[in-house]
């Protein structure tokens, strides 16, 4: 005979936290980079672009956009040689999710990701990620 109370469902027993999100792990259409920044940098204008189209910036207020472009010009000082800004943009980048382990800590995960991953398998050329290639690319061209 068993002791204790009767265990719950297995759905009321998982360890969920109440503010978790669930993003789609589809890219947005995102914003534009203003040219009112003066973004200079290809490294500046990739953050951007990355950042705009993310699935996080979906659900992004005004604030957000705000900070956005505010991160992006330290990047484009740090592209520029400013290296002493590596840590302040580690951190604003933290507070999006930018990392595996900054969604663990925000408890931030993506609904269709393994969905996703069987859909790309079945493309018939992957799309060029790797900086060095890109460069390649363009410069044989």
């Amino acid at each position: 005979m068993t002791r204790g109370p009767k265990p719950k469902e297995n759905a009321q027993r998982r360890n969920r936290h109440e503010h978790a999100q669930t993003l789609s792990s589809s890219t947005t259409e995102g914003r534009a980079l203003p040219p009112g920044l003066g973004i200079k940098t290809a490294g500046a204008k990739r953050f951007w672009r990355t950042w705009a189209t993310s699935p996080q910036s979906a659900k992004w207020a005004e604030t957000d956009w705000a900070e956005l472009e505010i991160t992006t010009t330290l990047v484009d000082a740090f592209y520029a040689g400013d290296t002493k800004l590596a840590g302040e943009i580690r951190q604003r980048t933290a507070k999006w999710g930018g990392t595996v382990e900054d969604r663990a800590r925000l408890r931030m995960s993506f609904e269709d990701q393994d969905q996703g991953e069987a859909g790309e398998s079945a493309s018939p050329e992957p799309a060029v990620t790797d900086l060095d290639e890109e460069l390649y690319r363009l410069l044989s061209e």
